[in-house]
């Protein structure tokens, strides 16, 4: 039949159906979609780069230009109030620390200030840490009141203390006079005065390690402690055998930084007293960085002052060869038992 053998035109949605102009997609929109495709790519590919760039130019600007500078300035002979007339000098300016005994005071008062007010400074941070570990009640109020004295400037904190540790109105004398102790003259006494700054450290450090001690707590399983409930352990054995091993790592990281710290001591030191640089009248508290700052900035030997900063570094990186030996025993011997 004729309308039987005729062919039916194709369906504008059918698979034969012949594409019109207007459903081909134009070339500019695959451009398009292929500009959008490369941007995509090079945005996943660049963009974490982009994210960090501003730590690492924030950090060539004012981190590693600065140590580059002070390292090549502590070769040469060169003044605060010329830095760049520069006269070669070799490693004079650190022959020169090895036979100055500013330096080695500095030193020594650096080191006794240090132990002074790290190790009371950590066990105390260990005993609050522990008391905040239990449920208390108001235990978010005890722990901002741990990290208010770390909020608090050094000037302000410095200043208060300087008042506590009077000769002669000063509260500590008056709290010692009750029992019977004669009034002590904190600012000139050579151990008198590094008590006296490492209570300032002591003041405004403990709360912060205290609550990284309390994040680490806080991670200790608590199957632990109930097993050794079960065999019969008071909390003061829990505390040894299981929280003091499983804090070993943290330990050592507090230990490590207030260390680092107690080297760049500075703040505390200088607004102690109105001697200033000197660290007192016979430099009984000056530490490593009192010196340096009275080397650059007081007497204005900018190269002396370079070499100081160095060997302060070197003494840093000492600290963190120590740490990293440290860390690995204690890897090796948890991996052995």
């Amino acid at each position: 039949m004729a309308s039987e053998s005729r062919t039916a035109a194709p369906s504008p949605t059918g698979e034969g159906a012949a594409p019109r102009p207007e459903d081909t997609p134009p070339k500019s929109d695959a451009r398009r979609r292929e500009r959008r495709s490369r941007r995509y790519r090079l945005d996943v590919k660049w963009s974490p780069y982009a994210y960090i760039a501003p730590f690492f130019l924030f950090f060539a600007a004012f981190g590693l230009f600065p140590l580059l500078y002070t390292g090549w300035a502590s070769l040469h002979r060169v003044e605060l109030t010329a830095p760049t007339d520069m006269e070669w000098a070799g490693l004079h300016n650190y022959s020169r620390l090895l036979s100055d005994e500013f330096f080695w005071n500095a030193l020594k008062n650096t080191f006794t200030i240090g132990i002074i007010s790290t190790v009371p400074q950590l066990l105390m941070a260990l005993g609050i840490a522990h008391l905040l570990n239990y449920r208390l009640r108001g235990s978010m109020f005890y722990r901002v009141a741990a990290l208010t004295p770390y909020a608090t400037s050094v000037a302000a904190a410095t200043l208060v203390f300087a008042l506590l540790f009077g000769r002669d109105y000063g509260m500590i004398n008056w709290g010692l006079g009750l029992i019977g102790i004669d009034n002590i003259d904190w600012q000139t006494g050579d151990w008198t005065s590094q008590i006296a700054v490492s209570s300032i450290v002591i003041w405004r450090w403990t709360g912060y390690n205290a609550l990284i001690y309390l994040a680490a707590m806080q991670s200790i399983s608590h199957d632990l402690y109930e097993s050794a409930a079960l065999d019969g352990a008071s909390r003061w054995r829990q505390f040894i055998h299981v929280t003091l091993p499983q804090l070993r790592p943290t330990i050592l990281f507090t230990c490590v930084v207030s260390t680092i710290g107690a080297v760049q001591l500075f703040g505390e030191p200088l607004l102690f007293s109105g001697s200033g640089a000197t660290g007192g009248a016979n430099h009984q508290y000056q530490t490593l960085g009192l010196y340096l700052y009275e080397q650059g900035w007081v007497n204005l030997h900018l190269g002396r002052a370079s070499a100081i900063a160095w060997a302060m570094f070197l003494i840093l990186l000492l600290i963190g060869a120590v740490n990293w030996l440290i860390a690995r025993r204690l890897r090796k011997s948890e991996g052995d038992s």
